[in-house]
C-alpha cells in the first residue's frame, strides 16, 4: 500500500466511525465487567453490544452528523 493510500485510510470517515464504534464497545465491556466483578472479554461484549445497542448507536450517530 502506498504512503498516500495508507494515510488516507486514517483520515476517512469510515475509519473514524469504526474507531468510535470500537470505543463504545470497550466502554460497554468496562461497564459489564464492573457489574460482574471480572473481565467479561471482548468477544462476549462485542456480541452483546451489537445485539442490544449497535442499531440505536448508529441511528444516534446519523442524527448528530
Amino acid at each position: 500500500m502506498s504512503e498516500t493510500s495508507h494515510s488516507f485510510g486514517y483520515h476517512s470517515s469510515l475509519y473514524r466511525e469504526l474507531i468510535l464504534e470500537r470505543e463504545e464497545i470497550l466502554r460497554h465491556k468496562w461497564i459489564e465487567s464492573e457489574k460482574v466483578g471480572h473481565d467479561v472479554g471482548f468477544e462476549r461484549t462485542l456480541l452483546d453490544w451489537r445485539k442490544h445497542y449497535r442499531e440505536s448507536w448508529r441511528c444516534s450517530r446519523v442524527a448528530t452528523d
